[in-house]
């Protein structure tokens, strides 16, 4: 005989059956997720595709009426420009045909307006601004802008100015406007001061009413 002895199976009622795990791995969402049953996963599956369309239905309108909602129209330029009488640019007391006015002209939004004087108020007077006879405002600035007003015909001018007004026509991407600007006491008495040393003895007569619509006038009551 020899010396090697019977053989042992690892089932043998002298062993415990216990045996040592060297490393593991703690259980995953996935394996719990496989051993969830059928039913149940296809319910969570319905339910997570009902929220996606949910939310997509949410959040598409927003994207949409952001890519769809039209810029605001440019808006008439009569309506965002405002002019203000300043004062004589300079002052005489000698005989002469011609003067000048300073305004402040001030354009409140959309783009800017191209402004030309072309009139003021009685036939008989010839109106520019200088240097510049057109000038540009840009949106949410005042410029200052000098008016020469001569005397071209005396016979019919009334010698004293009642709401007297500048014709300008007006210019922006929108449209072109003529419109008339009406201004106060301060405006009348120096251009009735201009049509006194102009023509002293002409007879005086009304004046005309201002071309532009009533929406479109700025009053200076200064």
């Amino acid at each position: 005989m020899s010396g090697i002895g019977p053989v042992e199976s690892v089932d043998s009622p002298e062993t415990d059956g216990s045996y040592e795990v060297i490393g593991g791995d703690s259980p995953r969402l996935t394996d719990r997720w496989h051993t969830l049953p059928q039913r149940t996963r296809r319910a969570v599956l319905a339910a997570a595709a009902v929220a996606a369309v949910a939310l997509g239905a949410v959040l598409l309108p927003l994207h949409d009426r952001r890519q769809d909602d039209p810029a605001p129209p440019v808006p008439w330029p009569a309506n965002i420009t405002e002019w203000r009488y300043i004062g004589l640019a300079q002052t005489t007391d000698t005989p002469t045909t011609t003067g000048f006015f300073r305004f402040a002209v001030t354009v409140d939004s959309g783009p800017p307006v191209a402004i030309r004087v072309i009139g003021a108020a009685f036939d008989g007077l010839t109106a520019q601004a200088v240097p510049n006879p057109t000038f540009t405002v840009s949106t949410g600035t005042t410029r200052r802008v000098t008016v020469e007003i001569s005397v071209s015909d005396c016979s019919g001018l009334p010698l004293n100015a009642d709401l007297a007004f500048l014709d300008v026509t007006l210019r922006n991407t929108r449209a072109i406007q003529h419109h008339s600007f009406i201004f106060g006491s301060a405006y009348s008495k120096d251009l009735s001061q201009l049509l006194h040393r102009a023509c002293g003895t002409t007879k005086a007569r009304p004046g005309p009413r201002p071309s532009g619509s009533a929406g479109s006038q700025n009053v200076d009551l200064g």
